[in-house]
């Protein structure tokens, strides 16, 4: 019954950490590429043949449902491989739509047309390959209709979260949202389009300024896969145990693992 979560790096530990509090009885393994990462200056070719490579060792982990609890793949890869990949008894779902309905106000799996909501002027801060896929306001024009969103690619932030690098990430984040304002001087909201950002939340907000809302997804993507399985609980797969792979070499991403989460997690060779 276990179900993948898949991250280019070690950002998709926090969707995990949401996924295991909200749902305690289902075993996740979660798939880091590290050895590829960041992904976020990649091309949609690459970051495609990356995220399907990635897919299907999960599936041999019997998961036949996969999270990309990567904002960059869910963006860059994730309607191609619907389109074109993926085999009829296998879902991979991405990370984006949970965070716009919660952006829109709407009901988990609300296909009603466009409609105006509140929010009016939104920040988005997303890695530059996201940003290039324009993803995230294809998805949020489905849902709303007169939003101004205005998206920073943050160069290097990734980067320096992945090294255990604070003090430049605090660096880099404060420079991006300075850099936003310049455009956006008064965002009502800000999008942490990066699994790797709610690390980053605290500066995120303190740059952004106490009235804007900052929306980060990973307690929004465990609510939707809840709500998901209970409707398709078909989609778990044969999969029994929680395991932690990587494409880099284990001992070192488990101690920036631990670092990061500050609790010790044990990564095996993918």
């Amino acid at each position: 019954m276990a179900v993948g979560v898949f991250d280019s790096g070690l950002g998709g530990l926090t969707v995990l950490g949401a996924l295991t509090r909200r749902l305690p009885d289902i075993p996740f393994v979660y798939f880091a590429d590290s050895l590829h990462a960041p992904y976020g200056v990649r091309d949609a070719d690459d970051i495609f043949h990356l995220t399907c490579a990635a897919v299907e060792r999960l599936w041999d982990e019997g998961c036949d449902l996969v999270i990309l609890a990567c904002n960059t793949a869910s963006a860059a890869a994730l309607r191609r491989m619907q389109e074109t990949w993926l085999p009829a008894d296998k879902r991979v779902l991405g990370v984006f739509v949970p965070l716009i309905e919660a952006l829109t106000e709407r009901q988990w799996g609300d296909n009603s047309p466009p409609r105006e909501v509140a929010v009016k002027h939104v920040a988005l801060f997303a890695t530059p390959a996201t940003v290039s896929s324009r993803a995230f306001q294809r998805e949020l024009a489905f849902r709303a209709i007169g939003v101004d969103v205005e998206a920073q690619p943050c160069g290097g932030v990734v980067d320096a979260i992945e090294a255990g690098d604070e003090i430049l990430a605090e660096a880099l984040v404060k420079s991006h949202v300075e850099a936003l304002k310049r455009r956006m001087p008064r965002p009502e909201a800000a999008v942490l389009g990066c699994t790797h950002y709610p690390l980053m939340q605290e500066t995120f907000q303190q740059a952004l300024g106490s009235d804007v809302t900052v929306f980060s997804q990973a307690d929004l993507v465990a609510e939707s896969l809840a709500d998901y399985l209970r409707r398709h609980p078909d989609m778990l797969g044969a999969g029994q145990a929680s395991r932690f792979l990587t494409t880099g070499n284990p001992e070192s991403v488990s101690l920036r693992a631990t670092k990061f989460l500050r609790h010790s997690i044990r990564f095996d060779q993918a």
